[in-house]
């Protein structure tokens, strides 16, 4: 038996003392004054909380505060208009908001007098913007209480603009949602809601809401129209003097500009060196279609298949020659220049300054869009002399005259001025055979969009090419529709014409007849001895296989539609080859089988990767198999019509039905929307509606409803 001296049972009570005190802290040290939590709207500081959009309404009185849900840029876009419009309408100042940046508890505590703007964009199958993903949950989720306690926002006026594409099942399908869980709650929404679509015009389909809209919000408002005025959103300084280092000429961001290091995304892209770039059609296809690989090695950029690279293009040389000498500043387009927004919350500066007049043309302002209808309206103001107004007027008036004009014969900005003032397009623009207008400069940085990044389906996996990303990217150019401006003449995209120019710079080769870009960037920066640059970042996706190599797959990708699923295939054929020299040749035997169902125009042409494929082929064992169909060679139908990749899927339709409803096969199409998409859907309903005994449009439907909901079918299409 142990024996406990004195000092030990001294210890041990002193012990028991300080737990004793430590569990009855709060009791025993507890002032009798209550402590009361710092209030959520205030910060230390004293200083208003930056998340608390209604204490910076009230701030600024502002009476209007728009949220926008943007993916690219476009919904952005409408916010700022609906702003200028209120300003200028009823002199009413509005906040503009990233959603991402605010917190949505004090909703219903938007003053009775204002009212709560939504500009929603839908991204992907029927899914918000990534900056609008906690809006869209606080909204639709019942147990998120606001303020009063409940999920309710009795008497709050608002308005919806809806932004989608009707090539897309889920057409503005946020938008709705929004509205319709603001109504449920006890919202009032004033006018009807907006719906804009970008397979047709959206442009014209949100001319045609805002004007009864803003009749109704008028009248909700208690405001008259008239009551604001013309102001601009910002002042242009031109600057005498400033250290040639700190002025961007073309770069993105900070860190590019000081050539510092840090992390690449949308806001600070990475000058990739371009490793290999070369031409997948023939000569004989009439076409071109580029295959570019981008290394990223050090970069610290990361990606996965089935994720999408941003390109970031610049205009093309003659366009920003045309507005320079347009707008009188063909001697002045390296002037630098300073841009200060005369009211932040409305309109922030959409670019990094100081730069010069040339460079926010060539690389910040996407001058080679096609001029706006509502834009031509304000650019009338300006006009050179009486003619050249009416003609504008009479566009920016006339919806069928702009659209027969402007929209089918695709003039850009500078080339409508051109024409309005009586110029020679077919020319290259000069001072000399330009009439220039009085056009300040800050009205183009208003009325023109930002250049956004052209978007391509990575088309390589990291598990075999872990440095690069691979682009495959048809260059688009098309004729324009003649009219009585011009006759018919070549358009050109700008991302894809971009490329085609780095493709040809890399591999020595001449530029025939197209558009030339600046290709070597700000201070030559994305030329290094004969390495061409391009600057890109990878945007995620969830477009991915499923982690069971079991699991059968079904790919559908004609065209250029087929470039993710190259990358998916790699990410096969690496999964195979350790899984084999892991197990055995025989690891594969029960894997499920991939299908891809590839479409061009002629196997002698532009069957992209022919040379691949039988490769992975081999590698996987036979569980690749690829379908072709050849559109404009034999064999044909029976009527002489041509084949397509829907009437492939058709003749396999046992396979097909088998791998879905049995093997729990997984489903990707990728490619155009608007007929490849909906025709392949239309297919797979009649093949699933048969297989189970029924019809396409009840039993198929309702299992491609299933597919979707369970994300075993995945889309990733364009219009």
């Amino acid at each position: 038996m142990a024996i406990t001296s004195a000092s030990d049972v001294a210890i041990l009570t002193v012990g028991v003392v300080l737990a004793g005190a430590y569990l009855f802290r709060d009791q025993i040290f507890a002032s009798k004054q209550k402590v009361v939590p710092a209030p959520p709207t205030k910060t230390l500081n004293g200083h208003s909380n930056p998340r608390d959009f209604v204490a910076k309404m009230k701030e600024g009185k502002k009476r209007i505060v728009i949220f926008y849900g943007s993916q690219t840029g476009t919904a952005e876009e409408y916010a700022i208009r609906l702003a200028k419009e209120a300003k200028s309408k009823f002199g009413i100042s509005s906040l503009v908001c990233d959603p991402e940046e605010y917190d949505f508890e004090n909703l219903d505590k938007v003053p009775e007098d204002s009212c709560v703007f939504f500009v929603m964009a839908t991204y992907g199958e029927g899914e918000p913007t990534d900056n609008a993903v906690q809006l869209t949950q606080n909204l639709t989720d019942q147990s998120f209480e606001f303020t009063n306690g409940e999920h309710k926002l009795e008497g709050l006026k608002y308005v919806v603009f809806a932004l989608g594409n009707k090539t897309y099942e889920h057409y503005n399908a946020i938008g709705r949602n929004v509205d319709t869980e603001l109504t449920k709650m006890g919202a009032i929404r004033i006018g009807e809601r907006g719906e804009g679509d970008d397979d047709k015009s959206m442009e014209e389909d949100y001319l045609a809401w805002k004007d009864s809209m803003w009749e109704a919000f008028a009248e909700a408002m208690g405001v008259e129209e008239g009551q604001g005025g013309d102001s601009p959103d910002f002042t242009v300084t031109e600057l005498d003097s400033h250290p040639a280092e700190k002025v961007y000429l073309g770069e993105f961001s900070v860190r590019a500009l000081t050539r510092t290091k840090g992390i690449h995304d949308a806001k600070n892209p990475y000058a990739s060196p371009v490793t290999v770039s070369r031409e997948l059609f023939k000569v004989s296809a009439g076409r071109n279609c580029v295959h570019m690989e981008f290394d990223i090695e050090g970069s610290g950029i990361t990606y996965q298949h089935g994720d999408h690279v941003g390109v970031w293009p610049s205009n093309p040389d003659v366009e920003v020659e045309r507005l320079l000498c347009v707008l009188g500043l063909g001697h002045k387009k390296d002037t630098v220049i300073n841009i200060d927004s005369l009211d932040p919350a409305l309109a922030k500066v959409p670019f990094p300054v100081p730069s010069t007049y040339g460079t926010v043309l060539r690389h910040y302002i996407d001058i080679s869009a096609v001029a706006g209808r509502q834009m031509l309206g304000v650019f009338s103001k300006f006009a050179p002399s009486s003619e050249a107004e009416a003609f504008l007027k009479k566009l920016s008036s006339d919806k069928e005259e702009y659209a027969a004009l402007v929209a089918n014969g695709c003039f850009k900005l500078g080339e409508v001025l051109q024409l309005a003032a009586g110029n020679d397009i077919s020319i290259p623009p000069t001072l000399d055979n330009t009439t220039a207008w009085s056009v300040p400069f800050d009205i183009i940085v208003s009325s023109i969009s930002r250049l956004q990044p052209r978007y391509y389906s990575i088309s390589s996996s990291p598990k075999l090419h872990a440095a690069t990303i691979h682009v495959t990217a048809v260059v688009l150019k098309y004729d324009s529709v003649p009219n009585t401006l011009s006759p018919a003449r070549s358009v050109y995209g700008v991302g894809t014409n971009f490329l085609q120019n780095v493709k040809h710079a890399v591999n020595g080769e001449p530029i025939v007849s197209l558009p030339s870009y600046a290709i070597e960037g700000p201070r030559g920066a994305y030329k290094e001895n004969t390495i061409l640059k391009v600057p890109i970042h990878v945007r995620r996706s969830t477009f991915r296989l499923p982690t069971n190599p079991k699991s059968p797959v079904i790919m559908v990708g004609p065209g250029t539609g087929v470039a993710p699923f190259r990358g998916f295939v790699q990410e096969r054929v690496a999964l195979a080859r350790r899984t084999i020299e892991k197990n055995g040749p025989d690891a594969l035997n029960d894997w499920g089988t991939i299908s891809l169902f590839y479409g061009c125009r002629k196997s002698t042409e532009d069957f992209l990767y022919a040379e691949e494929w039988p490769k992975y082929t081999d590698d996987l064992k036979g569980k690749f198999k690829i379908h072709c169909a050849f559109s404009r060679e034999p064999p044909y139908k029976s009527d002489g019509s041509k084949i397509y990749v829907q009437d492939l899927m058709w003749e396999d339709r046992k396979n097909i039905a088998d791998a879905i409803l049995v093997g729990k096969g997984y489903i990707y199409i990728c490619g155009d929307a608007k007929s490849m998409s909906r025709a392949v859907e239309e297919v797979l309903m009649r093949i699933l509606g048969e297989a189970k005994g029924g019809s396409a449009e009840v039993e198929g439907a309702a299992e491609i409803k299933l597919l979707k909901e369970r994300s075993r079918m995945l889309l990733d299409v364009w219009s």
